[in-house]
């Protein structure tokens, strides 16, 4: 999502990536979807969940439509949001497309997709809201809802929970 330091960049496409540097990883920080939330509420059964080294996620349901946001830790790197520009509902996206971008207060950020499918919804508070990206990135900041092709379970390059807050202290120890 972001890829250099944030000091007066302004309204720059910028991956995530970077941005470590600016926030460490905190591991008392849940990226666990948030109970109660339109994610966990959509069905019956829980949503499968995965995340990239971009810090987005896909919470997935046994129907393959999957809700698309971003990660606590991007949220925090990125700082207030001020704007959030949302795909259209029939768009089709390849895995790794940008599907929107998040402008805040510190940066400006593409969205990229996990994976292969068509938007099915947007979350159109975040039009009036934006803030709701910042106050609940894994619950009612999601982004889009998409259709998607496959499973993620199928997509090799997503992360666990687990593997993913493994790959923030790596990064922290790092020093990025």
């Amino acid at each position: 999502m972001f890829s250099r330091s944030i000091t007066s960049i302004s309204r720059q496409s910028l991956r995530l990536t970077s941005l470590r540097a600016s926030v460490r990883f905190n591991s008392s920080v849940s990226h666990k979807i948030t109970p109660g939330s339109i994610i966990t509420q959509y069905s019956s059964t829980a949503p499968q969940v995965r995340y990239t080294a971009e810090h987005e996620y896909i919470a997935q349901h046994a129907d393959n439509v999957s809700f698309i946001g971003i990660t606590k830790y991007a949220a925090d790197a990125l700082g207030d949001a001020t704007f959030v520009e949302l795909p259209e509902v029939g768009d089709v996206f390849a895995k790794g497309d940008s599907i929107g971008s998040v402008e805040s207060v510190k940066s400006s950020s593409e969205i990229y997709t996990p994976i292969d499918g068509e938007v099915i919804e947007v979350n159109t508070k975040l039009t009036d809201s934006p803030q709701l990206i910042n106050e609940d990135p894994l619950g009612e900041g999601w982004i889009a809802k998409i259709k998607a092709e496959v499973k993620v379970e199928e997509v090799e390059d997503l992360m666990t929970e687990e593997t993913y807050e493994m790959s923030l202290q790596d990064e922290d120890a790092d020093g990025h």
